[in-house]
């Protein structure tokens, strides 16, 4: 069996007396799509800013192709393949949309201060290659034509579509998408739906998706772990989640077993 992309192994966050997170054991393969869900507060932003070096675990490991990853800074993380979009949008919206994506591909790009001052030949050349292949993820995203105008004048679908193009940009491994369905309309949701699922086929990376809208979450993950007061408390595939009589009364608040499943 291959090693797993990530690994949390009994992953754990206090803050002063409150446990966010306990115990949280989860892997990601490669090229898998997975969901984590649960009621608010149940702790999976917290997952994601431990995953992305925001927050250090209390107690337990997480690591990234088989290596620690305890310690390591967030833009170091996104070096080494992880990167993240938020709930709240956080694009740079007095920027166009390419220097958006731009800003991204920097990350990768090593000019040094010599070159960046002189701007010689060399850095022309790296230069016209960022912008290339920011045009290019562009088009594939059909943000192309909107390439100059400022990044907070867009659409909001597009604002999330770009803020995932940046994420993109940084060529990651695994990519962390909180709660990317957020105010879109069932429109906006389904055609999501179709982008998530062609950017883990055509770049072929993992994606780990915080998702509410459990026709988005249950329509495309592959895998779904469930969070509940910090604590997972199932793990299985689309239809073992829906049947859960765990994850049914999490949502319903109830601890009566139900043959069907919550509407998803």
């Amino acid at each position: 069996m291959s090693q797993p992309l990530l690994k949390l192994d009994s992953a754990t966050i206090r803050f002063g007396g409150l446990t966010a997170v306990s115990n949280f054991s989860l892997e990601v393969n490669p090229c898998e799509l997975i969901g984590l869900i649960g009621p608010n507060g149940a702790g999976k932003t917290t997952a994601f800013n431990m995953i992305t070096g925001v927050y250090q675990p209390t107690d337990g490991h997480i690591h990234l192709n088989g290596r620690s990853i305890a310690g390591v800074k967030p833009h170091d993380l996104t070096r080494q393949g992880i990167a993240r979009t938020f709930q709240n949008i956080r694009l740079f919206g007095s920027l166009s949309v390419i220097d958006n994506v731009r800003a991204a591909m920097q990350l990768h790009c090593k000019h040094g201060v010599r070159a960046s001052l002189w701007r010689g030949s060399r850095f022309k050349s790296l230069e016209n290659e960022v912008e290339t292949c920011a045009l290019e993820l562009l088009d594939i995203f059909k943000l192309g034509s909107l390439r100059d105008e400022e990044a907070k004048s867009l659409p909001y679908g597009d604002q999330r579509r770009l803020e995932i193009v940046r994420a993109l940009a940084t060529r990651p491994k695994l990519l962390l998408l909180d709660e990317p369905a957020a105010g879109m309309n069932p429109t906006e949701k389904e055609e999501l739906m179709h982008l998530i699922r062609f950017i883990k086929d055509k770049f072929q990376i993992a994606v780990m998706l915080v998702e509410h809208d459990m026709t988005v979450v249950m329509g495309i993950c592959e895998r779904i772990a469930v969070l509940e007061y910090g604590i997972k408390i199932a793990e299985g595939t689309p239809q073992q989640i829906q049947r859960d009589p765990k994850v049914i009364a999490a949502y319903l608040g109830t601890e009566t077993d139900k043959e069907e499943p919550f509407d998803a």
